[in-house]
C-alpha cells in the first residue's frame, strides 16, 4: 500500500450517533469535553507545551479527520490529519480576560482537528485551555489517560511502551467474524422489538421543538449509603439501573422497561490504554409482567443481561444502524464524576485549578434524558438528570428523582415482588 494514499474507516458505532446527532444537527458545544486549567507559578510553561506537541504527534486519534468516502459517499475517518504546533501565547491579564469567553465554541468542519490546546502565561497565572470532540475522545482518554500521559512526559518519564494506534484498533474491529456478529445481531434486535416511546419513556409535558437548551437537577438520594453494598456485596451500578427502570416504568405506567446503560467501552488491558473514544450504549430491557420475579432474581438476571451485552458489543452496529435504540433514556455510574477527577489533577506533584468557562450546551435529540448516579464523599449518592428543556420541566425531573429514590428503598428488600413494586395486576 502506497504510503500517499488515503485510508478510510468507518466510524464506530458511537462516533456516529454523536456525529449524526449532534455535530451535524446540532452546532453546539454540548460534545465538548473542555476544561481551562490553572498552573502553579513553577510549571515551565514551554515545557509544558513541548510535552502536549510530543502526545499529540504520538497517538494518531488527534490526526482524525472526518470525510466522505469518495466512493460510498459515507461519512468515515482518517487519520492523516497535520498537527499544528502548540505554542506559548504571552499576554496581559486584560487580553486573556477578553479571550476567556471565546475559548468554547462548536466544531463546525470536517476538515478542522478534533482537539484545540492552548497555552497562555500572563503576568499574574499560567493556563492550558484544552478541549476534546467526544466523537474522537471520552472522558477516561480526556480527563485520565491524557493528563496521565501529560504528568510523566512533562517529568521526563516516557513509556518504552508503543501506544496503540486507534486506526489499528478499528482494524481489528472489522476482522470479527460475520457469524459471531450476527448472533449479536439477533440478540440486540430481541431486546429492543417491544421498544415503544409511548411506553418506555417518562410522559413529556412540554412541546417545545425550538427549545434545545439542556437542563439538569441534582438530587441526593436519602435512601441508601454505600453500607448497603458493603454489606450484600451487589453491584452497585446493577443496582441502579435497576431503579432506573422500575422508575421509568412506575412514571409511564408501564409493564416493562427499554433503556440504554452507558459502559465506558474498555474491557481489555490494551483497550483500558487506548486514546480514543470507546463508550458505548447498550440496550437493556425487562417485561415485568412476563418476567415477573422477586428483586433478588430482577438484580442478578440484570447481571447476566449485561454480562451477554459486553460479549456481543462488536455487534453494536446494529443498534445504530436500524435506528433500533434512538428513544431510549441512558443510564450510566459513576464512582467519582469526571468533575471530581479533574478537579483533583496534579502536574509534576503541583495542585492544578480548574477554571469555570462560559458554555453553551443544546442538544439536537428529540427524547434527551440521562440518568447518572455518582458516588460522592465515598459514601453517599447523588442522582443527575440531564434533559432536554424542549419536553421535560424541571418540576417533572424532581418527581422522577423522588420516585428513583423510592424504588431505591423498595430494591433494597430482595424477597419483594417486582409486580408488587410497581402495582401491576399479575395473573398467578
Amino acid at each position: 500500500m502506497s504510503e500517499n494514499k488515503t485510508v478510510y474507516y468507518p466510524l464506530r458505532p458511537m462516533q456516529r450517533w454523536i456525529v449524526d446527532n449532534n455535530f451535524i444537527k446540532a452546532r453546539s458545544t454540548m460534545m465538548n469535553i473542555h476544561r481551562l486549567f490553572k498552573f502553579d507559578k513553577s510549571i515551565d510553561m514551554q515545557r509544558l507545551a513541548d510535552t502536549i506537541n510530543s502526545i499529540l504527534n504520538e497517538y494518531d486519534i488527534f490526526r482524525c479527520r472526518f470525510d466522505f468516502h469518495p466512493e460510498t459517499n459515507d461519512i468515515c475517518q482518517r487519520f492523516d490529519g497535520e498537527i499544528t504546533p502548540v505554542t506559548v501565547e504571552k499576554i496581559s491579564d486584560e487580553e486573556f480576560e477578553k479571550i476567556v469567553p471565546t475559548l468554547t465554541s462548536p466544531y463546525k468542519s470536517f476538515k478542522e482537528p478534533f482537539w484545540r490546546a492552548r497555552i497562555f502565561e500572563t503576568p499574574s497565572a499560567k493556563y492550558l485551555y484544552l478541549d476534546f470532540y467526544h466523537a474522537v475522545m471520552d472522558g477516561t482518554a480526556t480527563i485520565i489517560l491524557f493528563w496521565r500521559e501529560l504528568d510523566a512526559r512533562y517529568k521526563g518519564k516516557i513509556s518504552k511502551r508503543v501506544p496503540m494506534k486507534y486506526s489499528d484498533y478499528i482494524e481489528e474491529e472489522l476482522q470479527t467474524p460475520q457469524e459471531f456478529l450476527e448472533e449479536g445481531h439477533k440478540y440486540f434486535r430481541e431486546m429492543l422489538k417491544d421498544l415503544d416511546p409511548e411506553k418506555h419513556l417518562i410522559p413529556p409535558d412540554v412541546d417545545d421543538s425550538e427549545t434545545w437548551k439542556k437542563g439538569e437537577v441534582e438530587y441526593p438520594l436519602k435512601n441508601i449509603t454505600r453500607e448497603y453494598f458493603t454489606d450484600t456485596k451487589r453491584k452497585e451500578h446493577i443496582f441502579f439501573l435497576a431503579a432506573s427502570m422500575l422508575a421509568i416504568a412506575k412514571s409511564a405506567g408501564a409493564t416493562s422497561s427499554v433503556m440504554s446503560w452507558l459502559h465506558n467501552g474498555r474491557v481489555t488491558t490494551k483497550e483500558m490504554r487506548l486514546m480514543g473514544v470507546m463508550i458505548e450504549h447498550f440496550p437493556i430491557s425487562w417485561d415485568f409482567v412476563k418476567d415477573d420475579c422477586t428483586v433478588e432474581k430482577f438484580l442478578n438476571g440484570l447481571d447476566e443481561k449485561m454480562t451477554k451485552s459486553l460479549t456481543y458489543r462488536k455487534s453494536l452496529d446494529v443498534v445504530y444502524g436500524e435506528g433500533l435504540e434512538d428513544e431510549t433514556i441512558t443510564f450510566m455510574f459513576q464512582k467519582k464524576t469526571l468533575g471530581d477527577v479533574s478537579s483533583n489533577l496534579k502536574l509534576d506533584d503541583k495542585t492544578v485549578e480548574i477554571v469555570e468557562v462560559p458554555d453553551n450546551e443544546h442538544t439536537a435529540a428529540e427524547n434527551y434524558l440521562n440518568i447518572e448516579v455518582c458516588l460522592i464523599d465515598d459514601d453517599k449518592y447523588t442522582i443527575l438528570l440531564e434533559y432536554y428543556f424542549g419536553i421535560y420541566t424541571k418540576q417533572t425531573m424532581e418527581k422522577y428523582a423522588e420516585l428513583f429514590d423510592e424504588m431505591v428503598l423498595k430494591l433494597q428488600d430482595e424477597n419483594q415482588m417486582l409486580s408488587k413494586i410497581l402495582g401491576l395486576d399479575v395473573a398467578s
